[in-house]
């Protein structure tokens, strides 16, 4: 097999992988919504507001490392499912208004320019608090050959 298919064949694996761990988070009930706060909507699903579109994933000059990047949008008042990731997350917004709920730490709000670093394996929450659609550039240095997303 020549090079060029060999990097071919890789690709559409790694293309594969992610597609499968989005189909998993994808596929959950209802049921793991955050509860809205008394007087509020109720959030929109996830499963219909949340939309991830795949940037990059190259593997790192460290041994078993691959960096992964992805824009993830959000429409109003949608709360992502609770969950980790295996490796690092810098989420950057890119527009609207986040509410990050991080395990074991103060609850943060970011606007549009603002960054948060998620340390490895720490169960998460982001929400949508805008009125209008948000989104976040999300930068991963993760274990390769691991499902990005692990749900809590």
């Amino acid at each position: 097999m020549s090079r060029n298919n060999k990097i071919q064949v890789a690709r559409l694996l790694g293309a594969t992988l992610v597609t499968a761990a989005l189909t998993a988070f994808a596929g959950l009930s209802h049921a793991d919504e955050t509860k809205p706060a008394a007087g509020q909507a109720p959030a929109k699903s996830w499963q219909t507001g949340l939309k991830r579109t795949d940037l990059i994933k190259r593997d790192l000059d460290v041994e078993g490392q691959e960096v992964v990047q992805v824009i993830v949008d959000f429409d109003p008042g949608v709360v992502s499912p609770r969950h980790a990731h295996p490796g690092v997350e810098v989420a950057h917004v890119l527009s609207g208004t986040f509410e990050y709920e991080l395990e074991g730490q103060p609850n943060v709000v970011l606007k549009a320019g603002e960054s948060l670093y998620i340390p490895a394996g720490t169960a998460h929450v982001a929400k949508n608090i805008g009125k209008g659609k948000a989104s976040e550039l999300a930068t991963y240095i993760v274990k390769k050959d691991t499902p990005l997303v692990i749900l809590k």
